[in-house]
């Protein structure tokens, strides 16, 4: 194969796989960002670093100073367009040092997310309650919760333990999410696990779409790698 037919086929593949076209952003329709760059990624109100965290590359969020104790840090991934399929990511979330005893470390994804996150599909991982000696609290160490309507406090009151459940968790070790989304319904897979710990079936914001977003509070001290999107 001739080097300029080698090329033409590299721009294409690149295309494909990226949906880029003309005058648009390129799109991650599918493939895999292995996020040891910060390139591709919209940060809102949260700073960014590319570490060695536990022998793997890694976005790691930092947090803006004198913000409130619940603010979240958001990295938008630039030009996802995600409505039914599969999301996996490898997350690593715990307390920052000086974080209150109350904090859990909470880090994970909002799919389907539009206006940088405030109509957002959300699942994250409460990393400390997932090895707590209390059971209650075991039984909060994974949540759904949808943007703006539906947080976790009115979920919880309304429909006790329907969108949040037990799984084993260690806080500050890698583990590995994976989310299946299909029309009104999606699934949580912690870790490789054949079955969800996490089933919703009826996502509040209906059958849309929109963008990838890498999530966690401020108080966390928040690692991401290896975002994968089929």
């Amino acid at each position: 194969m001739s080097k300029s037919i080698c090329k033409i086929v590299l721009v294409l593949s690149c295309a494909f796989l990226w949906g880029a076209s003309y005058g648009q952003t390129p799109r991650l329709m599918s493939g895999n960002l292995p996020l040891d760059s910060l390139s591709g990624l919209e940060l809102v109100d949260t700073k960014a670093e590319v570490v060695n965290y536990r022998g793997r590359s890694a976005v790691h969020l930092i947090p803006l100073q004198n913000q409130p104790k619940d603010y979240s840090m958001l990295a938008i991934v630039s030009g996802t367009d995600f409505k039914d399929g599969m999301i996996e990511i490898d997350v690593a979330g715990s307390p920052l040092k000086d974080a209150d005893p109350s904090d859990r470390g909470f880090i994970g994804l909002a799919f389907r997310a539009q206006k940088r996150g405030d109509l957002a599909e959300y699942f994250y991982l409460r990393p400390t309650n997932g090895r707590s000696d209390d059971q209650l609290r075991r039984n909060h160490s994974v949540q759904y919760v949808s943007t703006p309507d539906f947080p976790w406090e009115r979920l919880r009151k309304e429909n006790p333990g329907v969108y949040e459940s037990y799984v084993d968790l260690e806080a500050g070790a890698w583990t590995k999410i994976k989310i299946a989304v299909s029309g009104t319904k999606a699934q949580l897979y912690i870790n490789g696990a054949d079955q969800p710990c996490l089933i919703v079936n009826d996502l509040k914001l209906g059958e849309t779409h929109g963008q990838i977003i890498l999530w966690a509070y401020g108080t966390t001290d928040a690692y991401f790698s290896n975002l994968t999107v089929r």
